[in-house]
């Protein structure tokens, strides 16, 4: 039987690649990618010559076991991602698992990672944080997720693109109100530039200038008492009106706001619905 090896990548710039990645690359027998023809130009740097086989959030599970399979059989396997640690918000986390299901072992081959290299250089508290990883490209379910966290006292971390940017900025600063906010941006390339801010002066910001280039954002958790609190139901049920207005399901508005109060989910939607 095989082994699986899960290789981190640089994230930008090629030098961050480690000895041990390399010598890992050469010896196994094929080379899990997220994209073969980005992964083709890291082999081709560093003169690895190595087949590569194509493994992305839409290969499925059929395509993973023919994956598994080969390792079960003897061959030895690397998974990679375009950039980073691969099964980090990163569809590899699949072949980890099918691999642990089916008596494979693992080996870990460390590398650089956005989530870690944004937290060191944010200037925010990095003893406890939370990894959010993208949001979603839809208002409802972001602003779904955005209600989630946004009593979470742990620095918060997201992934996001530059086409996104000003939307994510403008529902961060309604739901977590006018937090400090790292912008890192290109991290290790060329172009890497860290804004530490506000949210408001970062939506300031970015609404005058084109965003370029993949952003990570480091934001500062709520204070305690920044945490919603109601003393009566009442109260409890204008929360659920605000997040409502704010795009959110009223279902799950109810279920947030009973969640962090305290009161029952069933009597704030029938008080919804009721009108009242």
């Amino acid at each position: 039987m095989g082994i699986l090896y899960v290789v981190g990548t640089p994230i930008g710039n090629l030098g961050d690649m480690t000895y041990r990645a390399v010598e890992t690359l050469k010896s196994v027998d094929f080379i899990c990618a997220e994209d073969t023809r980005v992964t083709a130009k890291l082999l081709n740097y560093f003169e690895i010559k190595k087949p590569s086989v194509s493994y992305h959030r839409h290969s499925g599970e059929e395509a993973a076991m023919r994956i598994v399979s080969r390792i079960a059989a003897g061959e030895n396997c690397a998974v990679v991602t375009d950039a980073g640690m691969p099964c980090i918000s990163d569809p590899g986390e699949d072949l980890v698992r099918l691999c642990a299901e089916n008596g494979i072992r693992t080996e870990v081959v460390p590398g650089p990672t956005a989530v870690c290299s944004a937290l060191a250089v944010s200037g925010l508290s990095t003893s406890r944080f939370c990894f959010e990883g993208f949001l979603s490209t839809t208002k409802r379910l972001r602003c779904e997720h955005l209600a989630a966290v946004k009593d979470e006292e742990r620095t918060l971390v997201f992934y996001e693109a530059p086409h996104k940017l000003i939307y994510t900025l403008k529902d961060m600063l309604e739901y977590f109100g006018d937090r400090k906010i790292s912008l890192c941006r290109e991290l290790t390339k060329l172009h890497e530039e860290i804004m530490r801010t506000t949210l408001s002066q970062a939506l300031e910001y970015y609404s005058s200038v084109t965003p370029k280039g993949e952003f990570v954002l480091v934001i500062e958790g709520a204070k305690e008492s920044e945490n919603d609190t109601a003393e009566t139901i009442e109260d409890a049920l204008l929360q659920v009106k605000s997040l409502i207005a704010k795009g959110m399901r009223g279902a799950d508005a109810c279920k947030q706001i009973a969640k962090a109060t305290g009161f029952s989910k069933g009597e704030l939607y029938s008080m919804l619905v009721s009108g009242e």
